[in-house]
């Protein structure tokens, strides 16, 4: 070989070796995650070499990873138009538009790699991906398994799998299929034991469908690991207070919330501060918990999470107008907030803002599909608007020989948020053997309901009663006028007129007693657990007797779940007229009695499950200037609801209190009540 040619092969190599070396350098930045440094890197090489295909093809990835996804695809669009049969650029290609959110588009192409080369473990995995964005998780997970295949225990394709898991156990939670997404996560768990996020997810899929418990559990799995800890405590806070446990809720926050000084996670310190000052407000602690937003929304103005809290303490402190101006903040600042749409619902709706809460529930569906608190929100409201029938059915008596049985069916059927119609009907058959007396009655009307303001609802019903007793028949119109008013927060006065026909009894039927009742009842809330209820009747009747009478109780709410309040009431009737051998007419008389009040409500109940109420009272009565009495009451109800339409119950009471009859007897009664909503849904909404 003559020397001449030899140099210049020399030369030839070691410029190869060296462009080969430097190439090298940027290859490494790839590798390691320096998009920026590769980018800059093969952009240099491109200049010098602008056709070299490999630095082309490095060059569109570094750009892509980079997030200049629309770059990276035009890059490699123009080296396919080159380079057709590449498989590699097509491969490349295909990951730009998976960058390039082009999901359509990169499963169209992912499926011809697939068919070019069914072994292709960057084909297999990249479409494994693409499906998962699509949310096609069951095929997604066919893939990545694909792809295991090919390279067993690769760490991308493993960490895929895990996510793929993860989004196909969210959307059936999103489902309500709560099993189905806990196989899931488990089953994530055999993979990769321990894993924080699918333990996490599991816990937050056991809050949603109610298992407190499983949780709770869970989360005290994740705070074995101590780097964990903080976040575990956070959840178990939750679950405590989901549980109706608001102290225990508050000393594993403070726990968490000492913490704070030795994390350095700054999304973790926010969280615990919310945390926090939740189980603050939870506490009814609602001075420390403003102290603490007032510091923050000094530290960090027009934050959202900050705001949120704020709404929160006001929704708690009933200042529900202040919670909606700071939920409209939140919605300036992201119209998608989920604290901010639903949050505004809740306060909306506390105000009487119906449409306005059913708009606010709607829009945080359409940014969070099929979630399960708005769409509670939405299934409780329409069920306050979903037209009802109810009847009772009831049979009571008394030591005075008197007994009685009634039916009663109401029916309500509202057309708006604002607007209902209103009908009732019942029948009364009454009877005494030692008088020798019974009676029967009709009652039957019709009315409207209808929200004038807000806060303020006009009802009213008109009607007529016919009786048939020993010695009259008779007709009678009745009537029933109000408004209800809620005047301030945790306020609400009812004021009215009412004419009915005195029924107690067959005798007081007999006689045709019609009252006419002028009434006021006004409650007072406290956000300290005290209340004021007091309710005033002054009636004339065409007897010529008229009546006052005052019933006032103050009561104590000990615990929330399930209700449980105690109290005292009082109780004050005089008459103008005292006509004892009809009916109990006493110049006065006075009550006091300390009661007891436990209640499971049927309006929080779920489907499938059981409500209940009971009241124990005792205390003593004082008739004119007669010594003293003691007494006693005992009322509850027993009910399941069947479906959210449905629901039945069994009721009683037992009472010597002497104005609990017209005449002053010991008075029992036992009855059936059978609700069921009309429709599924309010007529006035698809």
């Amino acid at each position: 070989m003559p020397l001449n040619f030899r140099l210049l092969f020399v030369m030839l190599l070691t410029t190869v070796f060296a462009f080969s070396q430097d190439m090298q350098t940027g290859f490494t930045y790839l590798e390691t995650g320096k998009y920026a440094e590769a980018e800059s890197f093969f952009e240099t090489v491109l200049k010098d070499y602008p056709d070299n295909k490999t630095a082309k093809l490095c060059y569109g990835r570094a750009v892509g990873l980079l997030g200049e996804s629309g770059k990276a695809v035009n890059i490699f669009t123009e080296l396919l138009s080159k380079y057709p049969d590449d498989f590699e650029i097509k491969l490349n290609y295909a990951e730009s538009l998976l960058w390039d959110k082009n999901y359509p588009d990169a499963k169209s192409y992912y499926e011809i790699l697939i068919k070019e080369d069914s072994k292709s473990f960057a084909a297999l995995l990249g479409y494994a991906n693409t499906l998962s964005n699509l949310k096609l998780y069951a095929d997604a997970l066919i893939y990545v398994n694909k792809a295991l295949e090919v390279l067993p225990g690769n760490p991308n394709a493993l960490t895929s799998k895990k996510y793929i898991y993860l989004g196909y156990a969210y959307q059936k939670q999103q489902q309500q299929d709560y099993d189905g997404a806990e196989e899931l996560l488990k089953k994530n768990l055999t993979l990769f034991e321990g894993d924080k996020d699918t333990l996490l997810n599991l816990a937050n899929l056991y809050l949603i469908s109610g298992k407190f418990d499983e949780a709770e559990n869970t989360y005290k799995t994740i705070a074995e690991n101590l780097d964990n800890k903080t976040i575990a405590l956070n959840g178990i806070a939750l679950a405590k207070h989901l549980k109706g446990k608001e102290k225990d809720a508050l000393n594993v926050s403070t726990e968490a919330y000492s913490s704070i000084p030795q994390l350095t996670d700054e999304s973790l310190i926010q969280q615990t501060q919310v945390r926090y000052i939740q189980a603050l407000i939870w506490n009814k602690k609602y001075k420390e918990a403003k102290v603490l937003i007032d510091d923050l929304v000094e530290k960090h103005p027009n934050e959202n999470w900050i705001l949120a809290l704020r709404a929160t303490l006001n929704i708690y402190k009933s200042n529900f107008k202040d919670s909606v101006v700071d939920y409209n903040s939140i919605l300036e600042n992201e119209e998608s907030s989920f604290d901010g749409n639903l949050g505004k619902a809740n306060a909306l709706k506390a105000i009487g803002k119906y449409d306005g809460a059913y708009k606010s529930a709607e829009n945080t569906l359409t940014f969070y599909d099929k979630q399960k608190d708005a769409t509670n929100f939405i299934k409780t409201l329409n069920t306050t608007f979903t037209p009802f029938w109810e009847t009772k059915a009831s049979y009571s008596f008394d030591n005075g020989d008197n007994k009685a049985f009634t039916v009663n069916t109401n029916i309500e059927f509202p057309t708006s948020t604002k607007f209902k119609w209103l009908a009732s009907y019942s029948y009364r058959t009454t009877s005494n053997k030692v008088t020798d007396n019974d009676a029967t009655s009709n009652d039957f009307s019709l009315g409207l309901s209808y929200q004038l303001l807000p806060n303020i609802t006009f009802k009213g019903t008109a009607g007529v009663t016919s009786a048939k007793a020993n010695t009259s028949d008779y007709t009678q119109l009745v009537s029933d006028i109000s408004l209800n008013i809620k005047p301030f927060k945790l306020q609400v006065l009812d004021i009215g007129f009412k004419s009915e026909i005195q029924s107690f009894n067959a005798e007081l039927l007999d006689r045709e007693i019609v009252m006419n009742n002028l009434y006021a009842n006004y409650n007072l809330s406290t956000n300290f657990n005290l209340g004021w209820f007091t309710q005033y009747f002054y009636t004339w009747q065409n007897d010529d007797n008229a009546r006052n009478l005052l019933f006032t109780s103050l009561y104590y709410n000990i615990l929330s779940k399930p209700a449980l309040k105690a109290g005292l009431n009082y109780q004050y009737i005089t008459f103008k007229n005292q006509v004892p051998t009809i009916y109990f007419s006493p110049e006065t008389f006075n009550a006091a009695e300390v009661f007891v009040n436990i209640i499971k409500d049927e309006s929080i109940t779920k489907p499938k499950a059981w409500f209940y109420e009971l009241t124990a009272a005792t205390g003593l009565q004082y008739i004119e200037d007669g010594s003293s009495q003691s007494t006693y009451r005992i009322q509850g109800k027993l009910g399941y609801k069947f479906t959210e339409r449905a629901l039945l119950n069994f009721y009683g009471t037992r009472s010597n209190i002497a104005s609990a009859t017209a005449a002053g007897f010991t008075f029992n009664e036992v009855g059936l009540r059978f609700k069921w909503l009309l429709f599924d849904t309010p007529i006035f909404r698809e």
